[in-house]
């Protein structure tokens, strides 16, 4: 990974939010996005991009992040708004409401001065940079798309409770054959993304 964050903390930025999101191209389920602020000179061993990683090897660095992270935010739009204004907004949306949602472990509100993104724009009155795939040359953008990641993995596995037969625990609302025949089958639930389904229904 390339060294971006200490060269920014070298320019006097000092709470510098690593964002990424996650579930932009699933079928069904909100799209989520994750800001972290790790601290200065923070490395944490295995973390890379989450789509590199086991979903065992995710949820043992979950905590890690979560236990050294100066603060966390997470944002997420659902199914009706990504239906309304599109999944590119709904990202930017999700992103801009984890820049907000920043806190730290006593629950203040934390403002950070630079945001780092996963190739992406946010809508809001902070400096910032756009990595294409972030994820691999940022720790801390791999940081945020394993909390990501884990976050949105644990809501499918509600949904998969509330919503059976679309087996979204297992398929995480991506449009694998089986979830694909089964929304031929059963329809689409109210957390499916309409206008994702246009070549299946």
């Amino acid at each position: 990974m390339i060294d971006i964050e200490n060269q920014l903390h070298n320019k006097g930025y000092n709470l510098i939010a690593c964002i990424d999101e996650v579930g932009r191209g699933c079928l069904a389920g909100d799209v989520v996005a994750c800001a972290v602020i790790m601290p200065k000179n923070m490395n944490i061993s295995g973390v890379c991009d989450s789509k590199k990683l086991s979903a065992k090897k995710r949820e043992y660095l979950y905590p890690k992040i979560l236990e050294n992270a100066i603060a966390v935010g997470i944002g997420q739009v659902g199914p009706d708004v990504i239906d309304e204004i599109n999944i590119k907004e709904s990202t930017r949306m999700a992103m801009k409401e984890a820049v907000l949602n920043l806190k730290d472990k006593d629950g203040n509100i934390i403002i950070p001065d630079y945001l780092l993104i996963d190739a992406e724009k946010v809508s809001i009155d902070i400096p910032q940079m756009n990595l294409i795939k972030g994820d691999e040359k940022s720790h801390g953008i791999a940081c945020a798309s394993i909390i990501a990641k884990v976050y949105r993995d644990r809501l499918c596995e509600d949904w998969d409770l509330e919503y059976k037969g679309y087996k979204i625990g297992k398929n995480k609302g991506y449009g694998t054959k089986e979830h694909r025949d089964a929304i031929k089958e059963l329809g689409p639930s109210p957390i499916h993304r309409v206008s994702f389904l246009g070549k299946i229904l």
